[in-house]
């Protein structure tokens, strides 16, 4: 049995329930972190002393923390196939689509443009930083739509932990109030995405509690 610290609104929880999901594996979670606080209790510590989540713990083995890192280790204890594959050199094509994702998509796109926009008051927004925000991640998008033109997923014909990393930041791009380009093979995708129970159970969710009015000190 999985365990899992962290609340479902939090988007590196997200990718993480996302793949417990896509490998059918049990699990409880417990809400912590931002309205439901937790975070800096000394027994949350004990688990990350970066008191950040997720935290996952995997039967009686030492808690991990590190979104990539507890992804990597779900994906070469329980996947099979395509999703985390054996061989050396398509499992480094699927790593290093994981890490562009994560360094130039999902950090690109949840403090400059979520944040300012989503979690924001709207008369405190910034309308300059938001935009060169979203120019870059947008450019950043263009990488992704070139390859997604010749395949149906990021590193190759099938479904992978690289998609995890990169598709869980796409609900949010479309459903926040901004102007978007068209990325019409990035937009066939996420629709293929829509089509994954375990993608729409865990990522496509309300970040209502996010909004200015139920802001929280306590958030991670």
């Amino acid at each position: 049995m999985l365990t899992v610290w962290g609340r479902k609104t939090s988007s590196n929880v997200q990718a993480l329930m996302w793949c417990i999901g896509e490998l059918e594996l049990p699990y409880k979670r417990h809400d912590i972190g931002h309205r439901y606080g937790g975070t800096n209790t000394d027994e949350f510590y004990r688990l990350n002393p970066n008191r950040t989540v997720p935290v996952l713990q995997d039967g009686c083995n030492p808690p991990l923390w590190e979104t990539g890192a507890i992804l990597r280790y779900l994906a070469k204890r329980y996947a099979k196939g395509d999703f985390w594959p054996d061989n050396l050199l398509a499992r480094t094509e699927v790593d290093r689509w994981m890490e562009w994702s994560k360094l130039n998509v999902a950090l690109a796109f949840t403090a400059p443009i979520f944040w300012r926009v989503a979690r924001t008051p709207e008369e405190l927004h910034d309308v300059g930083a938001i935009r060169v925000a979203l120019e870059k991640f947008e450019d950043n998008l263009m990488i992704a739509e070139k390859i997604l033109a010749s395949r149906d997923y990021l590193a190759s014909e099938y479904f992978s932990l690289a998609d995890i990393q990169f598709g869980h930041v796409l609900y949010r791009y479309y459903d926040i109030d901004i102007k978007r380009k068209s990325f019409p093979y990035i937009e066939a995708y996420y629709k293929r995405l829509l089509n994954r129970p375990a993608y729409c159970e865990h990522v496509v969710i309300s970040y209502d509690e996010l909004r200015p009015n139920n802001a929280h000190r306590d958030s991670i």
